[in-house]
């Protein structure tokens, strides 16, 4: 149980991150002005600001960030709040991140208050602690292939959305710049100071239909009926829209970004900062020895007829 709640509370933020907010976006090499102002500024201005962070943030390619999402109570066994914190690259996706908070720890007293988190390849390592070990074939580190897991699945849908999906939006902030940019209600909200860093604050909304509608990278893994089909189940869902915050330095880059989910249950908050740009973000996966791959338990299950659907809790 315990490594299900981690490996749903990582992948969630995951794919969070990497689709249901990403979307391709400007690339007319426009350059900001009066990001330093305190006046209200126009529309051409606000898409030239927004412009020069998102070519900005897409050429750094990595940054260190501070994470935080929250999801209220009525959603149950996913709710909570989770940190994480370290080094994230964009194209390709890499990270190298730490995990704490009570979405980890809620309900399961056992559960360890944190997780060392890495991504490469499409694959999750998670250090799930010396304790876990015991349940683990004495291995502490924990492993999920998106790809696998969406062929063990038999969808052959779900594995391309996952799998394609995945690797045309990347781990990238600046997709999510991108997202703002087509934003119609897109609208600079004034000077802010994040961590003393004086900055200007933006703001944007988009539907469910305005994002897919605007996510470029949806055209290379879907076909339009497949399109048609994520559309309804978003949809049906309850999801009522994406609304974006963010706010850029004097040098075009992103300080700190918020992004709000609406749904039936409530909004899932996600707020992220970050720092130093084109940090190094070299990642290398756990020694096979040491770690545990989730495939190997869904496949257990499978036999023992359990499945790997909804009713097994995966």
């Amino acid at each position: 149980m315990t490594v299900k709640r981690a490996a749903g509370a990582v992948l969630a933020t995951a794919l969070l991150c990497t689709g249901a907010v990403a979307c391709g976006g400007s690339d007319d090499g426009k350059k900001a002005n009066g990001a330093g102002s305190g006046e209200t500024q126009s529309r051409s201005q606000v898409t030239e600001v927004i412009t020069a962070a998102y070519e900005k943030t897409a050429k750094a390619k990595s940054a260190k960030v501070e994470m935080t999402m929250t999801a209220p109570k009525s959603m149950g066994a996913d709710a909570g709040e989770m940190k994480m914190s370290g080094v994230m690259g964009w194209d390709p996706t890499v990270m190298d991140m730490t995990m704490t908070g009570s979405a980890l720890t809620e309900g399961d007293p056992e559960a360890p208050e944190k997780i060392r988190m890495l991504w490469l390849d499409n694959v999750m390592y998670m250090d799930m602690g010396a304790a876990a070990a015991k349940d683990m074939d004495g291995k502490q580190w924990v492993k999920m292939d998106l790809n696998s897991i969406a062929e063990q699945a038999g969808d052959e849908k779900l594995a391309k959305q996952m799998t394609g999906g995945l690797d045309s939006m990347n781990q990238d902030p600046a997709q999510q710049l991108a997202m703002l940019l087509d934003s119609p209600n897109l609208k600079h909200v004034g000077p802010a100071k994040v961590d003393g860093v004086e900055t200007q604050r933006y703001k944007g909304r988009l539907s469910v239909k305005e994002m897919m509608e605007s996510n470029k990278g949806l055209d290379e893994v879907l076909g339009k009926s497949e399109r048609e089909e994520l559309f309804k189940s978003i949809e049906k869902s309850g999801i009522k829209g994406y609304d974006t915050e963010v706010w850029v330095n004097e040098d075009d880059y992103p300080v700190r970004m918020d992004i709000d989910i609406k749904s039936p249950e409530g909004t899932v908050k996600t707020s992220q900062k970050f720092s130093e740009y084109g940090a190094a973000a070299k990642v290398t996966a756990p020694p096979a020895g040491k770690t545990f791959d989730l495939m190997d338990m869904f496949k257990e299950l499978e036999k023992s007829g359990a499945g790997t659907g909804s009713d097994s809790g995966i």
